[in-house]
Protein backbone atom coordinates (compact mmCIF):
# COMPACT_ATOMS: atom_id res chain seq x y z
CA UNK A 1 0.00 0.00 0.00
CA UNK A 2 1.41 3.33 -1.06
CA UNK A 3 1.41 6.53 1.00
CA UNK A 4 -1.00 8.04 -1.53
CA UNK A 5 -3.46 5.17 -1.05
CA UNK A 6 -3.26 5.56 2.74
CA UNK A 7 -3.85 9.33 2.51
CA UNK A 8 -6.90 8.66 0.33
CA UNK A 9 -8.10 6.05 2.80
CA UNK A 10 -8.05 8.36 5.84
CA UNK A 11 -10.75 10.90 4.83
CA UNK A 12 -12.96 8.21 3.29
CA UNK A 13 -12.62 6.11 6.44
CA UNK A 14 -13.31 9.03 8.77
CA UNK A 15 -16.52 9.74 6.88
CA UNK A 16 -17.61 6.19 7.73
CA UNK A 17 -16.54 6.60 11.36
CA UNK A 18 -18.59 9.78 11.70
CA UNK A 19 -21.72 8.39 10.02
CA UNK A 20 -24.65 8.58 12.49
CA UNK A 21 -25.01 4.86 13.11
CA UNK A 22 -26.33 2.98 16.16
CA UNK A 23 -23.07 3.04 18.12
CA UNK A 24 -22.62 6.79 17.71
CA UNK A 25 -26.22 7.31 18.76
CA UNK A 26 -25.54 5.27 21.90
CA UNK A 27 -22.52 7.46 22.68
CA UNK A 28 -24.69 10.59 22.52
CA UNK A 29 -27.34 9.07 24.79
CA UNK A 30 -24.85 7.74 27.36
CA UNK A 31 -22.88 11.02 27.43
CA UNK A 32 -26.07 13.02 27.95
CA UNK A 33 -27.08 10.82 30.89
CA UNK A 34 -23.80 9.82 32.56
CA UNK A 35 -21.10 12.11 31.19
CA UNK A 36 -18.20 12.06 28.74
CA UNK A 37 -16.04 9.49 30.55
CA UNK A 38 -18.75 6.82 30.65
CA UNK A 39 -19.57 7.33 26.98
CA UNK A 40 -15.93 7.31 25.87
CA UNK A 41 -14.88 4.30 27.96
CA UNK A 42 -18.08 2.46 27.06
CA UNK A 43 -17.32 3.13 23.40
CA UNK A 44 -14.24 0.94 23.75
CA UNK A 45 -16.61 -2.01 23.46
CA UNK A 46 -17.20 -1.30 19.79
CA UNK A 47 -13.43 -1.15 19.21
CA UNK A 48 -13.15 -4.76 20.39
CA UNK A 49 -15.83 -5.86 17.93
CA UNK A 50 -14.31 -3.88 15.06
CA UNK A 51 -10.80 -5.18 15.82
CA UNK A 52 -12.14 -8.74 15.65
CA UNK A 53 -13.82 -8.00 12.30
CA UNK A 54 -10.60 -6.51 10.92
CA UNK A 55 -8.68 -9.60 12.03
CA UNK A 56 -11.25 -11.82 10.32
CA UNK A 57 -10.99 -9.77 7.14
CA UNK A 58 -7.19 -9.97 7.22
CA UNK A 59 -7.26 -13.75 7.52
CA UNK A 60 -9.89 -14.15 4.85
CA UNK A 61 -12.52 -15.59 7.18
CA UNK A 62 -14.76 -12.58 6.67
CA UNK A 63 -15.06 -13.56 3.02
CA UNK A 64 -16.72 -16.77 4.17
CA UNK A 65 -19.15 -14.81 6.35
CA UNK A 66 -19.97 -12.53 3.46
CA UNK A 67 -20.40 -15.41 1.02
CA UNK A 68 -22.72 -17.39 3.29
CA UNK A 69 -26.29 -16.17 2.96
CA UNK A 70 -27.33 -18.12 6.07
CA UNK A 71 -24.64 -16.65 8.34
CA UNK A 72 -25.16 -13.15 6.98
CA UNK A 73 -28.92 -13.44 7.53
CA UNK A 74 -28.41 -14.70 11.08
CA UNK A 75 -26.15 -11.75 11.94
CA UNK A 76 -28.59 -9.35 10.34
CA UNK A 77 -31.60 -10.70 12.26
CA UNK A 78 -29.71 -10.81 15.57
CA UNK A 79 -28.47 -7.25 15.12
CA UNK A 80 -31.92 -5.97 14.21
CA UNK A 81 -33.56 -7.75 17.16
CA UNK A 82 -30.99 -6.41 19.63
CA UNK A 83 -31.37 -2.82 18.43
CA UNK A 84 -35.16 -3.02 18.62
CA UNK A 85 -34.83 -4.36 22.17
CA UNK A 86 -32.55 -1.45 23.11
CA UNK A 87 -34.98 0.94 21.45
CA UNK A 88 -37.86 -0.37 23.58
CA UNK A 89 -35.76 -0.03 26.76
CA UNK A 90 -34.88 3.57 25.92
CA UNK A 91 -38.47 4.40 25.03
CA UNK A 92 -39.67 3.06 28.38
CA UNK A 93 -36.80 4.50 30.47
CA UNK A 94 -37.67 6.69 33.45
CA UNK A 95 -35.66 9.73 32.28
CA UNK A 96 -33.02 9.62 35.02
CA UNK A 97 -31.53 13.02 35.96
CA UNK A 98 -28.56 14.17 33.89
CA UNK A 99 -25.20 13.79 35.61
CA UNK A 100 -26.30 11.04 37.99
CA UNK A 101 -23.84 8.28 38.90
CA UNK A 102 -24.19 5.17 36.77
CA UNK A 103 -26.62 2.62 38.16
CA UNK A 104 -26.35 -1.15 38.33
CA UNK A 105 -27.72 -1.57 34.82
CA UNK A 106 -25.25 0.94 33.36
CA UNK A 107 -21.83 0.05 34.74
CA UNK A 108 -18.87 0.74 32.48
CA UNK A 109 -18.60 -2.98 31.77
CA UNK A 110 -22.25 -3.19 30.73
CA UNK A 111 -21.98 -0.06 28.60
CA UNK A 112 -18.92 -1.43 26.82
CA UNK A 113 -20.56 -4.83 26.33
CA UNK A 114 -23.65 -3.18 24.87
CA UNK A 115 -21.50 -1.20 22.41
CA UNK A 116 -19.70 -4.41 21.47
CA UNK A 117 -22.92 -6.30 20.78
CA UNK A 118 -24.38 -3.46 18.72
CA UNK A 119 -21.21 -3.25 16.60
CA UNK A 120 -20.97 -7.03 16.18
CA UNK A 121 -24.60 -7.24 15.11
CA UNK A 122 -24.27 -4.55 12.45
CA UNK A 123 -24.21 -6.20 8.99
CA UNK A 124 -23.03 -2.92 7.47
CA UNK A 125 -19.80 -3.24 9.46
CA UNK A 126 -19.14 -6.63 7.86
CA UNK A 127 -19.50 -5.06 4.43
CA UNK A 128 -17.15 -2.22 5.40
CA UNK A 129 -14.37 -4.58 6.38
CA UNK A 130 -14.87 -7.03 3.51
CA UNK A 131 -15.56 -4.55 0.70
CA UNK A 132 -14.14 -1.17 1.73
CA UNK A 133 -10.77 -1.92 3.34
CA UNK A 134 -9.57 -4.37 0.65
CA UNK A 135 -9.86 -1.64 -1.97
CA UNK A 136 -6.78 0.01 -0.47
CA UNK A 137 -4.71 -3.16 -0.25
CA UNK A 138 -1.91 -3.81 -2.75
CA UNK A 139 -2.12 -7.56 -3.44
CA UNK A 140 1.49 -7.58 -4.68
CA UNK A 141 2.73 -6.78 -1.17
CA UNK A 142 2.25 -8.51 2.22
CA UNK A 143 -1.46 -8.23 2.96
CA UNK A 144 -1.37 -8.75 6.74
CA UNK A 145 0.83 -5.71 7.32
CA UNK A 146 -1.40 -3.55 5.15
CA UNK A 147 -4.52 -4.66 7.01
CA UNK A 148 -2.72 -3.85 10.27
CA UNK A 149 -2.08 -0.28 9.09
CA UNK A 150 -5.58 0.19 7.69
CA UNK A 151 -7.24 -1.45 10.67
CA UNK A 152 -5.16 0.52 13.16
CA UNK A 153 -6.00 3.74 11.34
CA UNK A 154 -9.69 2.84 11.37
CA UNK A 155 -9.65 2.20 15.12
CA UNK A 156 -7.82 5.47 15.87
CA UNK A 157 -10.34 7.41 13.78
CA UNK A 158 -13.15 5.53 15.52
CA UNK A 159 -11.78 6.72 18.87
CA UNK A 160 -11.95 10.29 17.59
CA UNK A 161 -15.54 9.70 16.46
CA UNK A 162 -16.45 8.33 19.89
CA UNK A 163 -14.96 11.41 21.54
CA UNK A 164 -16.77 13.82 19.21
CA UNK A 165 -20.15 12.15 19.62
CA UNK A 166 -19.64 11.97 23.39
CA UNK A 167 -18.89 15.70 23.43
CA UNK A 168 -22.07 16.27 21.43
CA UNK A 169 -23.97 14.33 24.07
CA UNK A 170 -22.42 16.51 26.79
CA UNK A 171 -23.59 19.62 24.95
CA UNK A 172 -27.11 18.22 24.71
CA UNK A 173 -27.07 17.51 28.44
CA UNK A 174 -27.38 21.23 29.08
CA UNK A 175 -30.78 21.14 27.44
CA UNK A 176 -31.96 18.10 29.35
CA UNK A 177 -32.60 19.69 32.73
CA UNK A 178 -36.34 19.00 32.61
CA UNK A 179 -37.69 15.48 33.08
CA UNK A 180 -40.11 15.83 30.18
CA UNK A 181 -37.29 16.86 27.82
CA UNK A 182 -35.12 13.97 29.02
CA UNK A 183 -37.99 11.56 28.46
CA UNK A 184 -38.54 12.76 24.90
CA UNK A 185 -34.79 12.65 24.27
CA UNK A 186 -34.70 8.99 25.29
CA UNK A 187 -37.74 8.28 23.17
CA UNK A 188 -36.19 9.96 20.13
CA UNK A 189 -33.00 7.96 20.60
CA UNK A 190 -35.06 4.82 21.02
CA UNK A 191 -37.08 5.56 17.89
CA UNK A 192 -33.93 6.14 15.83
CA UNK A 193 -32.35 2.94 17.15
CA UNK A 194 -35.51 1.06 16.24
CA UNK A 195 -35.48 2.49 12.72
CA UNK A 196 -31.81 1.58 12.30
CA UNK A 197 -32.57 -1.93 13.53
CA UNK A 198 -35.34 -2.29 10.96
CA UNK A 199 -33.00 -0.88 8.26
CA UNK A 200 -30.60 -3.76 9.01
CA UNK A 201 -33.19 -6.05 7.45
CA UNK A 202 -32.82 -4.14 4.17
CA UNK A 203 -29.04 -4.62 3.95
CA UNK A 204 -28.06 -6.86 1.07
CA UNK A 205 -24.74 -8.51 0.30
CA UNK A 206 -22.89 -7.03 -2.68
Amino acid sequence: MSLTAWLLFLPACFALNMAPGPNNLLSINVAARYGFTCAFVGGAGRLVAFAAMIALAATGLAVVLRASETIFLAIKLAGAAYLVWLAIKLWRSDAAPVGMSIDGDATLTRLAWRECLVAAGNPKAILVFTAFLPQFVDVTKPIAAQFAVLGGSFLVLECIAIALYSLAGMYLARWLTRAAVRRWFNRCCGAFLGLIGVSFLLVRRA
